[in-house]
Parts: structure tokens; sequence; C-alpha cells
């Protein structure tokens, strides 16, 4: 480097100095490129690969291990709706039968995106913003649309993180605070609360002592305190954990992400040991063939996959953009969807096996009830004795013996049996009653279990553990795309989110607060979610090329990809996901968006239509989730925002190149791309790859057009090909 150059000059010192690159070419002297870490068309030298990993190593943090990168994309898809709204599902949906809708959606749409995602976060190591910039700037609203869709789940799924924070301290207390109706004391007298009495305990406790809800979206009723201190905590928590990037975080997963199979697998065998548990398994695997063609079983079954996986977030994205280039994703892809999948069947198998025996309890309670009404009936001779069978001990009356004094009363009192007020009690609608939320169902199924605060104690923790898990890769969704493109400071960002989201997640805290989560949950991120994914598949298989992007994952992977990818990317998976939007669009046409809502003075649930300006916030944040894309799409089809194809400069900080972005002078970048001798001049890659359709030159290809795509045999060592 000549004297006179600005870098020889400071190069020791700690400023940070840029030239433009015709400056700093016109004081080069010559290189023998062919022995430079600037040759890529030339021989394959060894040093330019060790070079070149030099610099990924030091630009950009990596794994500390394998095991710690699949522990980290397991805790990010494997999260809260996997314990409880899986299990939900396969109820809801005919029971073995939703499996098989899930179990083809997973190989047809699930698998071969959750592939592609990791494939590009490796490939070009940069978060979503970068990488959908890089493959498509026209779609490089793509990445910005994933952030906000990030934001709106990390908003509400924190909150949820915050009530198993509550019930987490609930539970060190026996008996649990929930296993029994309070008792209103007035003098003498004493009443068990109304609103528990006419439902249940745990419901109750749910409702009026975790939420004090209110009893619509309309009647904010201020702050509730409780959960506003644990959501604090949440994000508290949340905040240490990733405040340091994959550095601090990479450490959490190794408890995060293992410990909840150390409480499924003893819930596993503990649940398989009740009385009853084989009773709910055969009822969740009882398959109601009906439900297997139903539209909605196979669109509800899609979003499972999106979400379980975690499809369009940017996290899987972000996550894989840590790897070395040389991993091998494409076996990441398929055993982290095994595990997922398999974590989802073992929750489920849990939940059925513990409902199972608390329906047989709640069965039994039914039959004794029923049979001190009958002993009524029989001692004030409304019902006579010649109607129950003589084998019959009302001391030790069993299932079947009911249902048979059932039948026969039913039979002969069939005119008045409807006033008798006497129930089936039938274990099948005891099963029916479902698993939707782990704070109703599962929390009373514990309530029956020997050393109750014990098991509740470790169930929460792990819900705790599981969310912390999905957070990371939530916050990562967030914060890594927005720190490589603008290059704010991490710890001073990620505080930031953290304490903004806390700020924004109090409106999910206040005493109507669980409808909104129900607004977020269900519609807000479900339709924008959709849309990115289907133009992810779109950018990458039909703009960028599906043909050019497997032989990429040959040079990357060092072997070729199954053919099956080429068409699930190509034909199946996009044609697929047309249709399943499609069809959730019609749905929301036609069943207007709602909640359920708890009334309390019938304390039941009732569901309620959103007013119109719910309706109108949620068509804001639909709008706001999707609106970076057609943004992006037309300032840069326009040409009124650049994408960074004639914008070059080289940085220099302590002797080291670096990269960096500022505009040239067009006569600077002129004499740059057309130098008379191209060994005078490095080629003008650029540093943020402009678009490539399906029909050009990939960076990779590269070698087999010793001129490149400029005429120059050079490329510098700061292509996306080295540092993204």
């Amino acid at each position: 480097m000549p004297k006179n150059s600005k870098v020889t000059q400071r190069e020791h010192s700690g400023e940070h100095v840029t030239e433009s690159v015709a400056d700093l070419l016109a004081l080069e002297e010559p290189v023998d490129y062919k022995q430079s870490v600037l040759n890529v068309a030339g021989e394959a030298g060894g040093k330019q690969k060790v070079v070149e990993e030099e610099l990924d190593a030091e630009d950009r943090p990596a794994w500390n291990s394998k095991l710690q990168y699949i522990l980290a994309q397991i805790g990010f898809s494997v999260g809260l709706g996997n314990i409880w709204r899986f299990p939900y599902l396969c109820q809801k949906n005919g029971g073995g039968a939703y499996l098989v809708p899930y179990l083809v959606l997973l190989i047809i749409i699930g698998i071969p995106l959750f592939f592609l995602e990791l494939a590009v976060g490796q490939r070009i190591r940069r978060g979503s913003i970068g990488v959908w910039h890089y493959v498509c700037p026209r779609l490089g609203g793509i990445g910005f649309s994933s952030c906000i869709v990030c934001l709106f789940v990390g908003l509400y799924y924190n909150v949820i993180i915050g009530w198993s924070i509550f019930y987490f301290f609930k539970s060190f207390q026996y008996p649990l605070p929930w296993s029994e109706c309070p008792v209103i004391r007035n003098g003498t007298v004493a009443v068990v609360e109304a609103e528990c009495e006419k439902s249940s305990a745990t419901t109750y406790f749910w409702y009026r002592e975790a939420l004090d809800i209110s009893d619509s979206i309309s009647e904010s009723g201020g702050l509730n305190w409780k959960m506003t201190l644990c959501l604090l905590v949440a994000w508290s928590i949340v905040g240490m954990a990733v405040v340091k990037g994959i550095q601090s975080s990479g450490k959490v997963m190794y408890f995060s992400s293992l410990f909840p199979y150390v409480v499924l697998a003893c819930f596993l065998v503990r649940g398989l040991l009740l009385r009853g548990a084989v009773d709910g398994i055969l009822h969740m695997f009882t398959p109601k063939l009906d439900k297997m063609l139903d539209p909605q079983v196979w669109r509800e079954a899609a979003t499972q996959v999106f979400f379980a996986l975690g499809l369009g977030f940017g996290g899987v994205i972000a996550f894989s953009s840590y790897n070395k280039q040389d991993n091998n994703c494409h076996f990441d892809a398929a055993l982290v969807s095994f595990i997922n999948f398999f974590t989802s069947v073992l929750a489920t198998l849990v939940v059925f096996a513990v409902l199972g025996f608390k329906a047989n309890i709640m069965n039994e309670k039914c039959v004794v009830e029923n049979a001190e009404k009958i002993l009524g009936y029989l001692n004030t001779n409304v019902l006579s004795r010649d109607l129950i069978p003589p084998h019959v001990n009302f001391s030790h009356l069993t299932t079947k013996d009911y249902m048979e004094m059932y039948n026969v009363i039913m039979t002969v009192k069939e005119d008045g049996f409807s006033a008798l007020g006497l129930d089936p009690c039938l274990l099948e609608d005891e099963l029916n009653k479902g698993t939707g939320l782990a704070f109703i169902a599962f929390t009373e199924a514990m309530t029956h279990f020997p050393a109750s605060p014990f098991w509740s104690v470790m169930f929460f923790l792990m819900l705790i553990n599981l969310g912390l898990g999905s957070m990371i890769g939530t916050m990562a969704g967030i914060t890594t795309p927005i720190i490589d493109t603008f290059k704010v400071p991490k710890e001073m960002f990620t505080v930031g989110c953290c304490v903004f989201a806390f700020f924004v997640g109090l409106l999910f805290v206040q005493r109507s607060g669980n409808y909104f989560v129900t607004m977020f949950d269900d519609y807000s991120a479900t339709l924008p979610l959709t849309v990115i994914v289907i133009l992810e598949n779109i950018a990458v298989a039909w703009i960028y090329g599906t043909k050019k992007f497997m032989q990429e994952l040959t040079e990357m992977l060092g072997f070729r990809p199954y053919r099956f990818y080429y068409y699930m990317w190509k034909f199946v998976s996009p044609l697929c996901m047309a249709v399943l939007t499609t069809a959730s669009i019609i749905q929301l046409g036609v069943t207007p968006p709602g909640y359920s809502a708890w009334i309390k003075e019938e304390a039941a649930e009732r569901y309620l239509y959103f007013p119109n300006w719910a309706m109108a916030i949620l068509i804001t944040l639909i709008a706001v989730a999707t609106l970076p894309i057609p943004v992006v799409f037309i300032l840069r089809h326009f040409h009124l925002l650049s994408d960074g194809s004639n914008t070059l400069s080289v940085s220099y900080k302590k002797g080291r190149m670096m990269k960096d972005i500022s505009n040239l002078e067009e006569n600077d970048e002129t004499r740059f791309i057309l130098s008379k001798v191209p060994s005078e001049a490095p080629s003008p890659m650029p540093t943020h790859r402009s678009y490539l359709g399906p029909g050009s030159t990939s960076p990779l290809e590269t070698s087999g057009n010793p001129n490149g795509r400029y005429g120059s045999g050079y490329l510098l060592a700061s292509t996306p090909e080295s540092e993204l």
C-alpha cells in the first residue's frame, strides 16, 4: 500500500476510514491475482478459502457447536402450541383422522419450506431483510413484513409466558388454589362464590383470579396489576436471554430446549399409570373419518404447520445465518421437523392420558350425584323401586349399573323424563369437553394428582421454558435483520425492543386483554404469515430460479438435494398454499371474526363478534404487516429506492478491509467497472446483490465464465459468497 494512502496513514489507529474504490485502486500496486484472495475465476487457491472463512468467522457470530444450533431451532419451533393447541386441534378435528392432513401438509409444505428457509439463511448469512433483498430486491419487503409479524406474535406470546409465571408461583401451596371454590363468609353464614359454583373451581380461578376478565372487549376494566408484574418478569427474562445475541441465547437453549422433554417424559410415565389413561389415548386415536374431507380441518392443519415450524417469522433464517456454509441444513430440516412432530404427538399422549384420568373421575362424580337424585325420587315415590334392577347396589354403584338404571327409567318415564334432570354420565361426553386451554383443562386434572403442587410446578416451569425458547427465536427474527441491515448497536437495540414491547404489551394485561390476545393470535398474524410464506416460495422457486437454487445448494452442501424438493418448491407447495389462503379469506368473509367472552353473571362463555372499532384495528394490523411488500416492490420497480447494486466502497479499520456501503460518483463507478485492463481492477460485484432473474448467472457459476459478468475475472473477497 503506498505511503500516501489514507489507509496507510491511519491503519494503526482506531479511526474508521472510508475511501472510494476508484481512489483506492488508483493508489494500489500491481497484484498477482492468481495468488490473491481476490481471485474467483482462476484457480481455486486454498488461501482464498481460508481467508474467506476467517472473514466470515470474524464478521459474524457463530454457534459454538452444532448441538447448540439444533437446540436453538428446536426451542424456536417447539413451543406452547405443541402442548395444548395441537392436542386441542387433534381432539376437535377427528382424533387420529386429524393426523392425516397434518402429516400430508407437513411433508408437502412444512419440510420443503423449512429446508428452504434454512438454506437461504445459511447461504446468504443475513437476517430476513438481507436474505430477501439478496434473492429479489423487488420482494425485499418480505423481510420487513416478517419482522412486523414477529413483533405482533412476540407481543402476545410473552403475555402467555406471563400467565405461566403467575400459575408457577401460585403452585407452591397445598392444596392448589384452583382445586376448590372460594367461600364467602357473612357472619356465621358461609356461601360458595356464585360464579365458581355455576362453572368450576379451575375455570373460576382462570377467569376471575388470574385474568379478572371483563364481559367484553369493549370493557377495558383497567390494568390487572398481577399480570402486569408477570409480564414485566417475562420481558426481563427474555431480555437477559437475548441481549448478547446467540452468545447469550445459545447457552440458555441447553436448558430451555431440553428441560421440557424431561418433564414430558415424567408426565407420560405418570399419566400412563393413572386410572383411565387408556380411555383417553384410545379416544385420541379413534378417527372420525368424515373430518378428513372438511376444508376447515385442512386449513387449521396448515396454520398449525406454519406456527409449529416457525415458517415466515424470520427466526429460522436468523438462526441458520450463523452457520458455516458447509453445514448440512438438509439433515437439520428433517431432524427438527421430526422432533417437532414427535413432540406434538408426545404432548398429545400426555394430555389425553391425563384427561382420560380426569374424565373417569368426573364420570364417577356424575354417577354419584345422579344416583343420589334417583334415591331421592325413590324415597318420595316419584319413581317406583320396581324400576331398579335387583342386582344394583347403591353403595357400590358402577358406571355400567347406573347406565342400566338410566335407560330403564328413560324408557318407562318417557314423557316426564326430562323433568327428572338426570344426566347420562357418558365417559365420551367428558372426553369431548375439550383440551383447548392448559390453564383450565390440564390444571383441573392435576388437582387430582397425588403431590399435585410438585406436578403443577413442573408443568408450568415447562411451559415457561417452551415459551422462552420460542421467544428467543421470535426476537432473533426481529433483531437480526434490523442489526444486519441498519448496523444498529446490538445490545442497545435489543433492550429497546424489550422495553417497547413491554409497554405495548400492557394492552394484553387489561381485564379485556385476553380478547386482544385472541385478535392477534387468530387473525392479525395468521393471514400475513401465509402471504409471507407464499411469497418466499415464489421468490426462490420462480424468480431466483429453482434450478439455479438447487445448483447452489449442491455446491454448498456437497450433494444434490432430492428431486422431490424441486417439484414441491416449484409447483405443489405454492399451489396448496394459494388454495388454503383463498379458503381462509372466504372463511373470514362468511364467518365474521369474533371471540369467546366470559360473562360473569352467566358464569359461561358466549361467542361475540368484534365491534366495528376492533374490526378497524384488526384490518389495520393485517395491512401494516403486509404493506411493506407492495411498498418496496413499487419503490424499486420505479427506481425510487436503490437496490444497492450501484453503490460500493471499501472501508478499513486497524489495517483490515471491511465492507461498507456508500454512493460512488458516476465517473468513479464507470471507471471502476469498465477498466480497460481487467487485471487493474477487481470485479464490481456489489456488496448487496442486485436482482438476478431465472436466466441470470449465479455468483457461484463464475468459474465457468472466466471473464465474469462484467468482463472481469476477479471478485472482491467481500462478496456474498464469503460474507453473507
